[in-house]
């Protein structure tokens, strides 16, 4: 078995080869000067299985993750499985109005040319696997996360909505907390009120778990919420951490005590990795 790393993940294709005990295949991936992007894999592959890892953010990785699938295809592998960490554009899931396209069905249909297998990892909603054309799946990064939050001391585990609140409950249960989530309540015409549903955070460390920090204004909201309602030291944890604009000041600003994410998009937040989730994942599907 061959592991070959996109530039958006060669950290996580490291890893993945080591804990699959695979070898990391040798690649050239090159800009020429007008940016067009060359793609050769150096070593033979040929009837080979062939683990191709590669974000698809932003958007100059999808390309790169085209041309990966096309020179492991044109070298003659028996098998190719596209690991994607994080799958870009897997947020427009359906038409919002007459016009639109489904960005995620036609990047599914695109990757699903050049495959037999896709995983992804929490996928911000299940149902873009059926936009593949081949057997497409996902793992979990919760549990990894979870692992990592355990040292802190965490009193609950938040989600900033009920769509969350699986990552919460799966998390809790592992750091061995209570869980709850974030419910929007409208005061009046001007005053909209965000509180945990259920449970009273007064000194209390708590944690808000989601699949995706994007912008950071829902978590700002929410901890700034928490802060006002007596809560010790609040962490955010994500599994995809895009940190967009101003994001990551506003999330301090609001009194956030860290910011946690994985390696599916490497930054200084990139705490977690990936690669042991995966692994277990590919692992559990071969027995």
């Amino acid at each position: 078995m061959y592991i070959i790393g996109g530039t958006a993940s060669k950290t996580v294709a490291e890893d993945l080869s080591k804990s699959l005990d695979a070898t990391l295949a040798r690649t050239i991936i090159k800009r020429f000067p007008d940016n067009e992007l060359y793609v050769c894999i150096s070593d033979d592959i040929s009837g080979e299985d062939v683990i191709i890892v590669q974000t698809t953010y932003p958007d100059p990785n999808i390309v790169e993750l085209f041309l990966l699938q096309d020179a492991v295809k044109e070298a003659g592998a028996k098998r190719i499985t596209v690991v994607i960490p994080y799958f870009g554009y897997g947020r427009q899931d359906k038409k919002f109005k007459n016009g639109e396209s489904i960005s995620a069905k036609a990047i599914a249909k695109l990757i699903s040319l050049n495959a037999d297998e896709v995983i992804t990892v929490d996928p911000h909603k299940e149902h873009i696997l059926d936009f593949f054309s081949i057997p497409a799946s996902s793992c979990s990064a919760v549990p990894e996360l979870a692992k990592y939050m355990k040292k802190k001391n965490i009193d609950l585990v938040l989600a900033p909505d009920k769509g969350a609140l699986n990552l919460a409950k799966q998390a809790s249960s592992i750091i061995n907390c209570d869980f709850d989530y974030m419910e929007k309540n409208r005061i009046n015409d001007k005053t909209i009120e965000i509180k945990p549903k259920n449970l009273d955070v007064h000194n209390k460390n708590v944690t808000i778990i989601d699949d995706i920090i994007s912008t950071g204004g829902t978590m700002a909201k929410s901890i700034d919420e928490l802060k006002k309602q007596g809560a010790n030291k609040i962490f955010v944890e994500c599994t995809h951490g895009l940190f967009a604009g101003e994001a990551i000041k506003h999330l301090y600003s609001a009194g956030c005590s860290g910011i946690i994410s994985t390696d599916t998009i490497k930054s200084e937040y990139s705490k977690v990795k990936i690669a042991p989730s995966i692994s277990q994942w590919i692992e559990s599907k071969q027995v």
